[in-house]
């Protein structure tokens, strides 16, 4: 599960040579194939492919899943190798199913729209369709008109355009601002999370553009497919999220083991010294922030169609706290921890929230999972903090040997819950 240092220029033209840094990076390699393995047995389980040993739900409880391991990857990058704990990159998760959500919800009423004014004796003007349109989408909050906000829905492109460059343009804006001030820490990660409660409590006002409470709906059914069932698109968004997710830690599984990767982990370890060596701190940070919002962008434009709604309550700063758990319980400082820590933890509470655990009665009063689970993962992730800063990633390490090298009495660094153990071997 190591991850060697070696030059960046390099690294693109090394990850296909066989000796090169798959080669020398196993756990890319077992990643991929785990993932892989899980892709076709899915796919072979599945309604629409296979005998159907499981639900569509819960291929769609799957693909959604591997949509939250790609944004716990993200987490990992800016916290758990940068040091930078940001509680606001679900905002940009959702702020990608938002921009994705407006051509679905826009492309399936327009179709919608379409069908019944066919019948009509006059072929229907532009005018028409952008009110019967704008009457069906925004009824609900009191309004016909579309909103500006809502100028690009037309286009499939622009929207996924919009999908990267939104989250991008917002991180790169916040990041700019806040790590030119040199603001760190604690203080970081509640701008991070007033940010996020911000732009949640604006999307809740009806007049945002947005649909207010209401969110965005029906992202389920795709435009001009709605005669394939949802057996197959469950599948296919599957696939989808598989394929992200193994593009994306493929891509920053070689940024961290380079030479980007060695300068993230000296600036989370110690970032004085290097912005003493003349390293420019501020770009590498606010290089990492944007990137990670957009492959949260990405992971939010994949999982809302599969979950079908999304309204402000996903920008909520408890969502990204939630994702903070996530990665530390996975292990942070590790790609493959916070894949695991993500799964993990979004599976068992599928299994918890939807009545599937049996209740544990206690005479008195009967312990009820759907609502003791965030008790049990507030438990956890205390646990893990306190007793097991590695995680679950950290099991591995025992596997491959790895242990604190001697340093003479002398700590490792500020940061135990970092793979600085192995780092150190190396």
């Amino acid at each position: 599960m190591t991850e060697t240092t070696q030059n960046p220029v390099t690294a693109p033209a090394n990850i296909l040579h066989p000796s090169g840094y798959l080669r020398r990076n196993p756990s890319v390699l077992w990643f991929l194939l785990g993932l892989a393995v899980l892709t076709l047995a899915v796919t072979l389980l599945s309604p629409a492919y296979g005998g159907g040993g499981i639900s569509t739900s819960f291929v769609k409880t799957l693909g959604k899943t591997l949509c939250l391991c790609l944004a716990a990857l993200a987490m990992d990058i800016v916290w758990g190798y940068t040091g930078i704990l940001s509680l606001g990159h679900m905002a940009f998760f959702a702020l990608g199913g938002y921009m994705i959500g407006q051509w679905l919800m826009y492309a399936r009423t327009q179709e919608i729209v379409l069908q019944s004014l066919v019948a009509g004796p006059l072929p229907p003007t532009a005018e028409e369709i952008a009110q019967g349109v704008g009457s069906q989408i925004f009824g609900v909050v009191g309004g016909s008109d579309i909103p500006l906000i809502w100028g690009f829905a037309h286009s499939l492109p622009l929207q996924l355009a919009l999908v990267v460059l939104v989250p991008g343009l917002l991180a790169l804006i916040f990041g700019w601002l806040a790590f030119r001030s040199r603001v760190t820490g604690v203080y970081l990660s509640i701008l991070t999370q007033a940010m996020t409660l911000a732009l949640s409590l604006y999307l809740f006002q009806n007049d945002s553009g947005l649909r207010g409470n209401n969110g965005l709906s029906g992202l389920q059914n795709l435009p001009g497919l709605a005669d394939v069932s949802q057996d197959f698109l469950s599948v296919w968004f599957f696939w989808a999220s598989a394929l992200m997710l193994a593009l994306a830690y493929l891509l920053l599984s070689a940024v961290v083991s380079g030479k980007m990767g060695s300068v993230l982990r000296a600036i989370r370890d110690d970032e004085a010294r290097v912005r003493f060596l003349g390293y420019p701190v501020e770009g590498y940070k606010l290089f990492v922030f944007v990137v990670t919002a957009i492959l949260c962008g990405i992971a939010g434009a994949l999982y809302y169609p599969q979950a079908g709604i999304i309204n402000p309550a996903e920008l909520a700063p408890i969502a990204s706290i939630y994702l903070a758990v996530w990665v530390a319980i996975g292990g942070r400082g590790r790609l493959y921890g916070a894949v695991i820590g993500a799964a993990f933890v979004s599976l068992l509470s599928s299994w918890f929230t939807g009545g599937r655990a049996p209740s544990i009665p206690l005479g008195v009063y009967t312990i009820d999972w759907v609502d003791w689970w965030q008790v049990l993962l507030g438990l956890s992730f205390v646990a893990v903090t306190l007793w097991a800063p590695k995680g679950i990633g950290g099991v591995f390490d025992r596997f491959q040997g790895l242990h604190s090298p001697d340093r003479k009495g002398q700590p490792l660094g500020p940061d135990a819950g970092s793979l600085q153990e192995s780092e150190a071997v190396e």
